[in-house]
């Protein structure tokens, strides 16, 4: 048995975390200040292995008694959030990981970073390999993200070589599940959403900007086979499966069987054209693949969000 800490563990990924550790039998300690995340999210947990506490990881830190392991997921995470939350997100991005890897080293706990792919920025590189150093714009509005989670690296690194400390980087590519709000800002929510609610699916630029999407479950027992047999240079986690978002949208329209029309909009500020991961690295040194094709995910999230919706009918959030 384990005691393990997740910072933003009322997230969409955190709470799935949550739900693994304490599946295998771990204490889990959940702290988030429910900025972006949800305690609906950990509602379900009843498990005398787990706590949640309401606390801001930008503020002193501290927690009683030993931690194995800290899981630094505090963070916004879409473009709706960062962009609306840029200061925050600069804040949680230095000064969080700042104290949760204090925090770390004073508990002799494994450290491990949610980072991004989007420390590539727009790359000029595809499909992206750990190698690659990225092109990002650091006073572009999506710098905010972007630049938080780079210097997120550089600390984690700097404790690692500076303090011995064990640390993970695992730079999380586009995932998607069940957990995910409604206003959450990227591509799967939104038109899952718009296509039940028989709205336009809204598509920036021509739709030929690729992505790739990972089902949580996927994402989650990397993490965790990350956490155990990883070492401190960063691993992609993500799907190589390679969609356009027109592609998307169709294959979301046909799924719900709904009969919105797809409508284009300006292509946001610095929005990346190519998104893939090379997982080479992951599937070498942890033996991970994901196993979860996307018609199967979308099926399950869009039953997620059909729930949602019909309990919630006028959350836009």
């Amino acid at each position: 048995m384990a005691r393990v800490l997740i910072t933003g563990g009322a997230g969409f990924i955190g709470s799935h975390l949550c739900d693994r550790f304490l599946a295998e039998g771990d204490e889990v300690i959940c702290l988030d200040n429910l900025s972006t995340g949800s305690i609906e999210n950990v509602a379900h947990i009843a498990s005398p292995n787990f706590r949640f506490v309401k606390y801001d990881v930008t503020n002193y830190l501290f927690v009683d008694g030993p931690l194995d392991a800290i899981l630094h997921f505090a963070s916004p995470a879409s473009p709706v959030d960062y962009l609306e939350l840029p200061i925050q997100t600069l804040k949680v991005g230095s000064l969080g990981t700042h104290k949760a890897l204090g925090l770390a080293k004073e508990k002799g706990a494994t450290f491990l970073l949610a980072s991004t792919s989007e420390v590539y920025g727009d790359p000029l590189e595809h499909p992206q390999r750990e190698s690659y150093w990225g092109n990002v714009n650091p006073i572009g509005p999506r710098g905010v993200y972007d630049e938080a989670k780079r210097f997120a690296e550089a600390m984690t690194m700097a404790y690692h070589r500076t303090h011995g400390v064990r640390t993970r980087i695992v730079r999380i590519f586009n995932t998607y599940g069940p957990r995910m709000r409604i206003r959450d800002g990227r591509a799967i929510p939104n038109f899952i959403c718009q296509a039940l609610r028989g709205e336009d699916l809204t598509v920036y630029g021509d739709g030929l900007q690729t992505r790739s999407f990972c089902h949580v479950a996927d994402l989650v027992e990397g993490i965790r086979l990350l956490l155990r047999d990883g070492g401190p240079d960063p691993v992609n986690l993500g799907n190589p499966g390679e969609y356009t978002l027109e592609d998307l949208a169709r294959k979301i329209i046909a799924l719900t069987g709904s009969s919105s029309r797809i409508v284009h909009l300006p292509l946001p500020v610095d929005d990346p054209k190519v998104r893939r991961p090379d997982i080479t690295l992951a599937s070498a040194s942890l033996g991970w693949r994901p196993t979860i094709v996307l018609e199967e995910g979308l099926v399950e999230t869009i039953a997620y969000f059909r729930e949602k919706l019909l309990a919630h009918p006028g959350e836009r959030r």
